[in-house]
């Protein structure tokens, strides 16, 4: 019994390598994240996808899921909404521009899309990304009008004087 009991613990004690089926062989998941990146301002459908890799629509869903723990069509969003946060970030476009670069159908879907997946919209995403900036550029800072016009819209002396209160 001793002997059992004492092989038990070094079972338990030894550490096992995890082995994941039922993904994409790496190869497949390396070209079908390639081929989102290089398409997001484009339509992406995972029948497309799938078909790249061979794979019929539903196993490539699973499989894709099982390698990255996420459906392709949460990972395709995730990845719009990243390149729409760099976007935002680096570039005075419009939103209406952005959405559209980031292969959203208009600005009231990318709006909701990014609200749901930072807890903010994307206007003032940006505008607490360039009052950080801005507060890290010292006293060379731009005024806040700047970051309404890149954001596309017009200031008014109500609004310049509301934004900076805040």
């Amino acid at each position: 019994m001793a002997h059992v009991q004492s092989n038990a613990v070094r079972a338990s004690a030894t550490p096992m390598q995890k082995t994941s089926t039922g993904g994409l062989a790496p190869w497949r998941e390396n070209l079908v994240k390639q081929l989102i990146l290089d398409g997001l301002s484009d339509s992406l459908e995972v029948t497309e996808l799938a078909r790249a890799c061979a794979l019929s629509r539903s196993h490539f869903s699973r499989a894709f899921k099982c390698s990255t723990g996420v459906s392709p069509q949460d990972w395709i969003r995730c990845q719009r909404i990243n390149k729409a946060k760099q976007l935002i970030r680096d570039t005075d476009l419009t939103l209406t521009q952005i959405s559209l670069e980031c292969g959203f159908c208009d600005q009231a879907h990318f709006c909701h899309i990014f609200t749901r997946s930072e807890g903010i919209n994307p206007f003032a995403w940006r505008c607490k990304v360039v009052r950080a900036v801005s507060c890290t550029r010292g006293p060379n800072r731009k005024p806040v009008a700047s970051g309404l016009a890149r954001a596309g819209l017009r200031s008014s002396p109500e609004v310049i004087v509301t934004t900076q209160i805040l």
